[in-house]
Parts: C-alpha cells; structure tokens; sequence
C-alpha cells in the first residue's frame, strides 16, 4: 500500500507527467500535490465542480455507473481525473505535456495508483 506522498511520486514518474493532486471532492480541497506549471489548489477546486457536474448528469440520466476517469485534452496537455475506487469522494489529478506522454499507459499508471493507494 502507498500513502499519499508515495503516490504523488508515482504519478510524477510517469513519462511526460507535470503536475498531480489528489483532491477531496466533497470539500474541493487538496489533500496532497507535487510537480509545478499550476496552481493545484485553484485546479482541485475547479475540477470537484467538473466531477460534481458529471455526477449530477449521471444520476439525471439515470445511469447506475461509476466514473473510472475524465479526461480533458487541451492543445498542449492532457488532464486527468481519476475518482478513487474504494472512496469516489477522492479522486486523482494528474496533468501531463501531450507531447512527451502517452495517454493509455497514463491511464493504465493512474488506476494502479488508485489501487495501491491507502488513505
């Protein structure tokens, strides 16, 4: 099992990784972040609304679901949102340079630290 630290670390090794937070939905507040580029307290507030905003539309539609990750590519980055399996009300932040990362093996990087991950 990996703490919060630990897992920081392992997000940032990945290939291409520039930032990563893991972020209390609930309250919107981070709980542990590492890399540079972002404010990721500003970035942790914004993306629970983003989680939140799913969550609402998911449950309108009446979808019976959970989220395994959101993903948000701009020009230059991708962001990632991957709500925790054992706590959804947690979720995983990782930002990566589009040029220098590979999306699917982030991905696969991601739900391993999501299930390696001890709170």
């Amino acid at each position: 099992m990996a703490n919060i630290k630990d897992t920081l670390g392992n997000l940032l090794s990945i290939d291409g990784a520039k930032a990563a937070a893991i972020v209390d939905s609930e309250s919107g507040m981070v709980l542990g972040k590492e890399g540079t580029g972002l404010d990721l307290d500003v970035a942790g507030a914004g993306n629970t609304e983003v989680v939140r905003a799913k969550l609402k539309t998911m449950k309108s539609l009446g979808l019976k679901d959970s989220i395994d990750d959101i993903l948000i590519t701009l020009s230059s980055q991708y962001h990632v949102i991957r709500p925790l399996a054992e706590r959804p009300s947690i979720f995983l932040y990782l930002v990566l340079d589009k040029a220098k990362s590979n999306l699917a093996l982030a991905r696969i990087k991601a739900k391993e630290c999501d299930e390696q991950l001890a709170l």
